[in-house]
């Protein structure tokens, strides 16, 4: 018999997060028989800090930090995310070195029993709407200024009882991938579209962060990596680095593959939406022997518009993980020419400005 190896998994302690460590484990499991997988739970910044929004909090990496602790001390080998609470830069020796097949990445609607089968739209003019994400306040109070917004806390479940319960919100908006691992998509009342809401970078992927130097676990862990889910999160977390902000200001996404073609469309904005600067960029994942050769000479682990998926290239095309970086790089680097830079430090201000009401 081969030797059973022991791989040691860390993350967060919500069920969600189980939900996905446990899919993640499964997975392994079925693409490795003789592997036995220890699955360490922690709890996190982000998990303990609940009577402040996120975007209050002064903390970085909220949802990871103690994770990549325990990592960069091999207490784990690897470790479990949401790709969107991944900050696009990570510790110098770590790499996120498997991406999985998305989920919906939009956002869903869950409405208070009492408003069963309504949208935002059908709403009374004051309703109250739970969100812990900037970039749906900027977004949505756009589209419906007769709606309050009002951040909340917890995880979903905490969430889903505070609407059910307190009496507070009419509605909250969650992201359509967890409320579908949850098994509560009965609970949708609608799904916004990307016209209507942008998305977060990486939301509905799941990011398999290791050591760097760790050969072992970066091949064990590649086997999940889901080809265009890869090239679309490159993409938009090159944006994001591009950028910068992460939570603390309103910016979202949205990216797309067809016919060979990746798009992203992105945008800044500030807190009330009434300032925003939203554009889309394509490029052909085809290439020619002239670009092959520009890029010929590339080191891929110093090409920082990989944005941290550094191993990423040695399993995948390299030409178009380069291609989608670019993208997201690009496209960013336009919108700051164009003023996004003023756009986002107003949004800054507008929220240091408001009072710190979490729920």
């Amino acid at each position: 018999m081969a030797e059973c190896t022991t791989v040691r998994v860390g993350t967060r302690k919500s069920q969600l997060a189980m939900i996905q460590t446990t899919w993640v484990v499964n997975e392994l499991k079925k693409l490795n028989k003789n592997l036995n997988i220890e699955v360490i739970q922690m709890s996190t910044i982000g998990d303990q800090i609940l009577n402040k929004s996120l975007s209050k909090t002064g903390e970085k990496s909220l949802f990871t930090k103690e994770l990549e602790e325990a990592l960069i001390a091999h207490k784990v080998d690897m470790v479990v995310n949401s790709l969107k609470d991944m900050p696009s830069t990570l510790p110098p020796n770590l790499t996120i070195s498997a991406v999985s097949k998305r989920e919906d990445p939009r956002d869903a609607v869950i409405m208070h029993p009492n408003n069963k089968g309504k949208t935002l739209s059908d709403l009374e003019a004051g309703s109250t709407i739970g969100t812990s994400a900037l970039r749906r306040v900027a977004q949505l109070t756009k589209l419906y200024p007769h709606l309050k917004f009002q951040s909340i806390r917890g995880n979903l479940n905490t969430r889903l009882h505070k609407l059910d319960e307190t009496g507070i919100f009419s509605a909250i908006v969650l992201a359509v991938a967890g409320v579908k691992r949850m098994g509560w998509e009965d609970r949708i009342s609608q799904i916004l579209t990307p016209e209507e809401c942008l998305y977060a970078v990486g939301q509905g992927a799941l990011g398999i962060e290791t050591r760097l130097d760790d050969i072992y676990n970066i091949q064990l862990v590649s086997q999940l990596h889901h080809r265009d889910t890869v090239i679309m999160t490159v993409c938009e977390r090159a944006f994001l680095k591009t950028l910068g902000g992460g939570c603390s200001v309103p910016q979202a996404v949205h990216s797309w593959i067809k016919d060979n073609n990746l798009y992203l469309r992105a945008g800044v904005y500030n807190l009330d939406g009434t300032r925003s600067l939203v554009d889309e960029m394509h490029v052909s994942l085809e290439f020619d022997e002239k670009y092959q050769a520009m890029v010929q000479d590339v080191d891929p682990d110093k090409c920082t518009e990989f944005s941290c998926i550094t191993t990423t290239h040695k399993f995948m095309n390299q030409l178009i993980l380069k291609a989608a970086g670019h993208l997201g790089r690009d496209l960013a680097l336009d919108l700051l020419k164009r003023g996004a830079k003023d756009i986002l430090d107003e949004a800054r201000k507008q929220d240091l400005a408001r009072p710190d009401q979490s729920i």
